[in-house]
């Protein structure tokens, strides 16, 4: 026993520990795009249509996110979670290095932003087949009664990443002029990137993999091709699943990428200031992901689901209005990102990961949760910040578009979760093992449903 909760300590902080690096990675680039990536690597020319451009190549890390959920998605349910994650976290970090040394396209022209878009799908790969292998590690180790809140813990990962991306801009905004900050300091980031690889690898290197996985692999039950059988099985979860997820990439993208450049180009406060905010909320949301992934095992995941997606949603008026009648005053622009972002939305971000799982059994969960999850940012997560710039142009600089574009995701999401938990119970597969050993049972999707039958 005592070394069944070492083995489980032990795979929480590696999950942990990959995933701030992989989010580090990725959302490090998504903060660079809308600061310096608009001005230094597209022709000079409006600067709306740039940074348009910029966010266009930060679209393109989510576009190519499904495809790595779907490949290691394949090869972690038949070959096993723990390889996924050490070949992730290898092409997170090479192609996060490789951005910090592109050339300018003042140096090389359109070859810049052409090898920028590459690092961002090879990137994009990455991050698509990391976050699943993360999760199912926490998840497939814990208990059944306590999966929620330790499928949480890599949720934390996310949270870490952008403060640390957000920090370390905020530190070199704050101590290097612009000039330099544009020549160079924004190339420090992505440069140690390949650093802090090399101590993910080591502490996941002593991971061993899970018992969901280990028992279908003894009993030789691997799918043939997992995405097919995921397809044929759960098509109605597979469905469903893919709108309960939009609120969640809609409202992370609006509050920790697009609000610093809104703050700064819109309502013209400092850099740092606006990074700032960021980070207050990324701190807070640490803090409240687990809390909220511990309240999915004692109040049922649909049910909390559902209302945070609405709660979530809705909360996006007032942190716009507040933004909006600061003037000027940080302290309530840093409030106006924290509660929304840090605590309310950390309601949906806590339970996501646990949900998601609970709608697969282990011989399709890999690929089932990866392409449910990624191939949702796309239009959640990756066109967010493109979608919002054109919103608030429509708007002329008010932002009540965005803030309806983001209830009318929250109320898809409620809808999508309400479905999930009045469905028909499924028909449990022989191949569904639980965390107990040499035991079968419905899959957790199926108890969910029947336990929380509303919001």
């Amino acid at each position: 026993m005592q070394s069944d909760k070492k083995a489980l300590r032990r795979v929480a902080m590696a999950s942990v520990i990959g995933a701030t690096i992989e989010w580090y990675d990725f959302f490090l680039y998504g903060i660079v795009a809308g600061i310096v990536f608009n001005k230094l690597y597209f022709p000079a020319g409006d600067p709306t249509i740039n940074t348009l451009l910029a966010y266009a190549t930060f679209a393109v890390g989510f576009a190519a996110r499904p495809i790595g959920g779907i490949v290691f998605g394949h090869f972690g349910d038949r070959v096993g979670r723990k390889s996924m994650l050490i070949i992730t976290l290898v092409i997170m970090g090479l192609s996060t290095f490789a951005m910090g040394v592109i050339p300018t396209f003042e140096q090389i022209g359109y070859w810049a932003p052409a090898l920028l878009i590459l690092c961002r799908v090879v990137q994009g790969i990455g991050l698509g087949g990391e976050w699943g292998g993360a999760i199912l590690m926490a998840y497939e180790f814990a208990p059944t009664s306590k999966r929620g809140f330790y499928a949480s813990l890599p949720q934390v990962g996310l949270s870490l990443g952008v403060l640390l991306s957000a920090g370390y801009l905020g530190l070199m905004s704050a101590i290097l002029t612009d000039e330099q900050f544009m020549l160079w300091g924004w190339r420090v980031g992505f440069i140690v990137s390949c650093g802090l690889v090399f101590f993910g690898l080591w502490i996941r290197l002593k991971i061993v993999e899970t018992p969901d996985f280990s028992k279908v692999k003894e009993k030789n039950k691997e799918a043939a091709i997992p995405f097919f059988d995921m397809i044929k099985r759960y098509p109605r979860n597979t469905l469903l699943g893919l709108g309960a997820r939009h609120i969640d990439g809609v409202f992370f993208n609006i509050f920790s990428v697009f609000s610093i450049n809104y703050l700064t180009q819109t309502l013209h406060f400092p850099r740092d200031t606006s990074l700032i905010g960021v980070m207050i909320g990324a701190v807070t949301l640490t803090v409240f992901i687990p809390v909220f992934g511990h309240l999915s095992d004692k109040l049922g995941r649909i049910r909390l689901y559902g209302w945070a997606s609405l709660i979530t949603a809705a909360s996006c008026f007032p942190a716009f209005w507040l933004m909006q009648s600061a003037n000027g005053n940080i302290y309530l622009v840093w409030l106006a990102i924290a509660v929304p972002f840090g605590v309310i939305y950390a309601a949906v971000y806590g339970t996501v990961s646990s949900f998601l799982c609970d709608l697969y059994d282990a011989r399709v969960r890999y690929t089932g949760i990866s392409f449910v999850y990624q191939f949702s940012s796309v239009t959640a997560g990756g066109l967010t910040p493109i979608i919002a710039t054109m919103l608030l142009a429509t708007g002329n600089g008010d932002p009540i578009y965005i803030c309806a574009y983001v209830l009318a995701s929250g109320i898809l999401s409620a809808l999508c979760t309400y479905l999930i938990g009045r469905g028909d119970k499924a028909t449990p597969s022989p191949e569904a093992f639980s965390s107990e050993p040499g035991q079968y049972r419905i899959p957790q999707a199926d108890s969910t449903r029947i336990t929380n039958p509303t919001l």
